[in-house]
């Protein structure tokens, strides 16, 4: 999945989907990026989603969200922005990829108003097993990297431990979040065989039935065949 995060590369991200069997996008406005959004952009967003309605390679909005670690991003702005983006998700009825950090309370609140009926993916999930129990009642699946693979990621590990298989999405966030085993390199979709091999032994099962699992899960959220 390569994921828009601003109005400028969209159409790069659309060409790589394009260009390459398994390679899918999602589109959308990163709260991160909030000081390159315009108003307009939102308009470019729907004419986008309506121009690739159908398509099957354009299988979500996002990655969208809030992002309250970083206190120069204006928390009104982002909120509106996340809220019109869900909208147009819930039109065109695709899922969301959502970007949390630091606002679980007022992402789960914001979902919980604006229901999605597709849901989607709670990316980089870094929560508590309440914040994990508030997303899965709400039917989303929740993204597991590198973060959990750190042995100092206590809660974090306690958590992935425990979650039902139906609910867990494997992702690589690269080239950010480099899982444990490549410190301090550039991530990237690679690692994702050693990810999932770090997260079964976690949770006690084999590799290749986490694989499964998660594959399952992102085939019958995306509606892969």
């Amino acid at each position: 999945m390569v994921l828009g995060v601003y109005r400028e590369n969209w159409q790069r991200v659309w060409d790589l989907a394009q260009a390459e069997d398994g390679l899918y996008a999602a589109l959308g406005l990163h709260p991160v990026y909030l000081a390159r959004h315009r108003p307009q952009h939102l308009d470019d967003l729907r004419q986008w989603l309506q121009r690739l309605r159908g398509e099957t390679k354009l299988c979500a909005v996002g990655e969208i969200g809030l992002d309250y670690y970083l206190e120069h991003l204006d928390r009104d702005a982002q909120q509106a922005l996340f809220e019109a983006q869900l909208r147009l998700a819930a039109e065109f009825r695709l899922p969301a990829l959502i970007h949390v950090r630091r606002a679980h309370a007022a992402t789960i609140a914001t979902l919980k108003r604006i229901r999605l009926e597709r849901r989607g993916i709670i990316h980089a999930f870094a929560g508590s097993r309440e914040e994990a129990r508030e997303y899965l009642k709400l039917g989303f699946r929740l993204g597991l990297g590198g973060a959990p693979t750190w042995p100092q990621a206590n809660r974090l590990r306690k958590v992935a431990a425990e979650l039902p298989a139906e609910a867990i999405v494997l992702e690589t966030d690269a080239p950010d979040m480099a899982p444990s085993m490549h410190p301090g390199q550039r991530n990237s979709p690679e690692h994702l065989p050693d990810i999932c091999r770090a997260l079964a032994e976690l949770r006690g099962v084999d590799a290749e039935e986490l694989a499964a699992s998660s594959s399952r899960n992102a085939a019958e959220l995306f509606g892969w065949d």
